[in-house]
This record gives structure tokens, sequence and C-alpha cells, in this order.
């Protein structure tokens, strides 16, 4: 039986929604022919499975024969296809205007110059507006195509104004692609290292991000160049452990949606990534009063149903809002009152298994570990580090990686897994040795495990106060405190000192801060 993963018409079905299939009957049965209606008992057949099966779907169509079953597939994709396309028509503006690029396309060969030019003109005006250069860009290339081999009577100077039209959108476009490019290198660098780990990884990327950021000017920038710019911003300070500057910069790509106010419908997407990056760097600074006035923003919009246009979005709401949720439960110590989250976060897990990417997979299990650990479930936080331990691709995420068999390490210690402990210390020792990952506190921890078997119960508690006062004295290494970030250590080694849950120790210390 072949993997639905592998079945792309079966995955587009899956993805629809129940008014995006009432359409697509609809359009089909528009076009009145054999073919409609076998694409429908397809389309049914596909519907009703949970899985893709070839052999069912013949059995229960036997007006389908397996020799066509392929080239109805490829067709019945692309109605599926054109079918979305008209009803998600409205909602996207950029799909509006490549049909009036077609219609001018159509005017343009029935030589019908004027219409089709005047037509480019409304196209070049709704892009100028939606902040769309390359769109205005097609519309200026067809322009110049007519004015170029016919004569329109179009008023004098046309050639130059079109010339320095085209100069001016080419400019920009470049501009805005270089700093989309930057920013999607350091989000690369981000998937790939996480925080940088060391003197070199800073000086490496700091050198790279400042050399390309010497030629921007956003003197005349547009939405999307000032947009790229800031996320640019944002990443290369997430990597580089600048979080006060982090958040500045999410900031203004949050204000950037009020000051270009259409833009926050056309391109909502983009406006949620900013308010979750925002959220990021308010609990990376640990400013929670901020952070909550963010959130409760990000939950408004997800209860908002006309919000959820599509599956995308409907993925995007789910992936910030529960992030955001468990860190929300991270800062205030709260780990048993989060774990009430997990059955409906593992619901949605699966149902957008086929949209989300390993490495938010990765750190969705990560988080979960860390609410069991938290509220002091061992065992299940071991489950839930063993799914990231044994993810393949251990380049993705090299800090999730690292950072989840060291809370592994502690989680069995906890557990009273001694057994095992040995064997782990030895297996994480060999996936730091081939990640050239060590760091002062990794080691500490290392040692401090394995020497446990010879300190006698009496000396324990001095044990737990020499290795807080050392990792408190590590920490003071800004690239030392990267392992800090991901696992709250003190807290966990002040919890032993006094004998008290680890969340009782955090809640404490919120309330401190607050």
């Amino acid at each position: 039986m072949p993997n639905e993963s592998l079945d792309p018409v079966f995955q587009l079905i899956k993805s629809l929604t129940r008014t995006e299939k009432r359409h697509f009957r609809l359009f089909t049965n528009r076009q009145g022919s054999n073919e409609g209606l076998k694409f429908l008992q397809l389309f049914d057949a596909l519907d009703e499975q949970e899985r893709y099966d070839e052999e069912r779907v013949l059995s229960q169509v036997p007006a389908i024969k397996k020799v066509q079953l392929a080239n109805l597939k490829a067709n019945l994709y692309k109605q599926m296809l054109a079918s979305l396309r008209l009803y998600h028509m409205g909602q996207n503006l950029d799909i509006q205007l490549r049909e009036q690029l077609d219609y001018a396309r159509v005017l343009y060969n029935r030589g019908l110059y004027q219409q089709s030019l005047k037509m480019l003109e409304k196209v070049k005006v709704a892009a100028h507006q939606a902040e769309m250069p390359h769109i205005v860009l097609l519309a200026l290339d067809f322009e110049k195509l007519i004015e170029a081999q016919y004569i329109t009577r179009s008023l004098r100077g046309k050639a130059e104004n079109l010339s320095a039209e085209v100069r001016d959108t080419v400019a920009h476009l470049a501009q805005e692609h270089e700093l989309s490019n930057l920013a999607l290198r350091m989000y690369g660098l981000y998937i790939k290292i996480g925080h940088s780990r060391n003197q070199e990884d800073s000086e490496s990327i700091t050198a790279l991000f400042r050399a390309e950021v010497a030629k921007v000017d956003l003197t005349a920038g547009g939405f999307f160049e000032k947009l790229y710019y800031y996320q640019a911003q944002v990443w290369y300070h997430t990597i580089t452990q600048n979080f006060r500057a982090c958040y500045r910069y999410a900031q203004k790509w949050v204000d950037l949606f009020a000051q270009y106010p259409g833009q926050q419908e056309q391109q909502f997407m983009l406006y949620l990534k900013g308010l979750h990056n925002l959220l990021v760097s308010l609990f990376n600074l640990q400013y929670y009063s901020k952070f909550n006035e963010v959130l409760q923003t990000l939950e408004a919009l997800s209860n908002q149903p006309d919000r959820r246009t599509n599956p995308n979005t409907d993925m995007l709401l789910f992936l910030y809002v529960y992030t955001n949720r468990i860190n929300a439960y991270f800062m205030r110590g709260r780990f048993t009152e989060g774990l009430t989250i997990i059955p409906e976060l593992l619901d949605n897990l699966s149902r957008f298994r086929q949209q989300l990417d390993p490495h938010r997979r990765l750190v969705f299990y990560y988080k979960i570990a860390s609410l069991y650990f938290g509220s002091g479930d061992h065992d299940k936080a071991i489950d839930y580090l063993t799914k990231v331990i044994q993810y393949k691709d251990v380049s993705l995420r090299e800090d999730i990686q690292c950072f989840a068999r060291i809370l592994n390490l502690i989680a069995h210690y906890e557990a009273g897994r001694d057994e095992d402990l040995e064997y782990q210390i030895k297996s994480v020792y060999r996936f730091l040795g081939k990640m050239n990952e060590q760091q002062q506190m990794q080691v500490a921890i290392f040692q401090f495990l394995r020497s446990l078997g010879d300190v006698a119960p009496s000396q324990l508690k001095d044990a737990f106060v020499q290795l807080k006062e050392q990792l408190i004295g590590i920490a003071a290494n800004p690239f030392e405190r990267r392992p800090f970030l991901y696992l709250d250590i003190i807290s966990w080694l002040e919890s032993k000192i006094e004998n008290a849950p680890v969340q009782e120790i955090i809640q404490r210390k919120f309330l401190l801060l607050k």
C-alpha cells in the first residue's frame, strides 16, 4: 500500500476544508461531462479514505479502469488547484492582479492595444499600492512591448517615463531580494546552530551580516524592504543572543503593519510571524507583562473565525499560540498546569502532520518534555526527549539535540535510573564529540553526575551547592550562557539544595520579578 505522503492528490484532498470541498463539487458539475463525473467519483472515493488505497478506489468506482487512474488523478489534481484558485481569489490580491495581466494579454492578442494598456495601468496602480514591485515590473515589461511595436497615440514622453519607472522598480526589487536573501541566510543559520556557540561563531556571523547590511539604504524603502531588513536583524540578534536588540527589531516588524494597514490583511501570515518573534524575544528577556499583552493579541486573532482563511493560517495559529502558551507556563513556573494542554497539542500535531516540518516537531517535543520534567514526571520527560534524540538528521537544530541529551541525563538521575546513567553519559560524550559541542556547563554536569555514586548522602547537599556556584561562574561568560536558555539548571540545583519541587523555585523567582 503506497504511503499517503507520497500521493499528492490524496494529500491535497485531505487538506481541503468542508466549504472548499463543496466549492469543488460545484466547480466540477459546471463542466457537465462524463469526465467531470469521474472526477467527482474519484474525489469522493479518496475523500472517504483515511489512508491512500488504490485497490479500494478501483473497487469502489468500477467506471474507472486501472489504466485510466494515473491520467484521471493528474487531471483531478489540476481541477482542484483551479477550483482553489477561484475560491481564494478574493483573499489574494496577487492572484487577482495576475488574472488581470492575463486579460491584458487576451486584449493585446486581439489587437485592442489601448484597452490592454488601460488594463496594465490599473494593474500597476493596484500593485504599487499593495507594495508588489514584481507585478509592477511584469506590467511594465508588457507595456514596453506594446509601446515598442505599435503606434498607440500615448502621451508624449511615454518612453522616458516608462524607462524611469522600470529603473526605479528594478532598484527596489533588487534591494528587496538582497534583504530577503540575507533574512533567509540568517534564519538558515539559526535553524542549524540555534544561538552562537563561541566567539568564532559570533565573529563570522557578525562579519557576514555587517557586510550585507552596509549596502542597505532604506530612505525610500517600501514595505517589503523594511520587513526583510527587520527580519534579518531579528534572526541575527537571536543567534548572537542580543535579546534587547532582537526585541527592538521584532517590535519594528509588528509596528510596520500599523504603518501599512492594508498589509495586515494581505500578508497576515507574516504579521503572525512578527507577533511570534516578538513573543520569543520577550520570553528570552523574561519580560512577562509585555509578553502576556502580546500573547492576548495573538489569542484574540486566533479566536476570530474569519482569520482562518486556509489550512496554512490554521497551522501557523496553532504553532504560534501553543508555543507561546507553553512559554508562558515556563515563565511562571506552572509546569503541572501546563500539562493540561498536552492532549490538545498532540491532537493538533497529528492534524497538521503534513504541514509541520521536522524542526517544529522537535521543538514541541522538547517543550513537552520540559513541562513533564518541571512537573516532576521524569519518566514522561524521558519519553519525549527520546523522540528528539532518536531523530536521524542531527544537523537540524544541533542546540536542541544537545540540550535534549543533557536534560535526558538529569531526568534519568531524577527517575532513579542509575543503571542507565553511565551508558547515557558515554552516549552523550560521543555525540558531543562528533558535534564539536562540548561547553563548560555540559562538562561540569557530566563530571557531577558521574561522581554522584561516590558522594555520601550527608554530603549531597554540599555537592549541589558547589555545582551551583561553579555554573554561576560559567554563566558569566556570554558564550556559555546558551545552555541556560534551554534548561534552567540553576533552579533545578536550588530545588535539590532546598528539597523543594523545581516549579516551586521558579514560581518564587517569578513573583520576585513581577
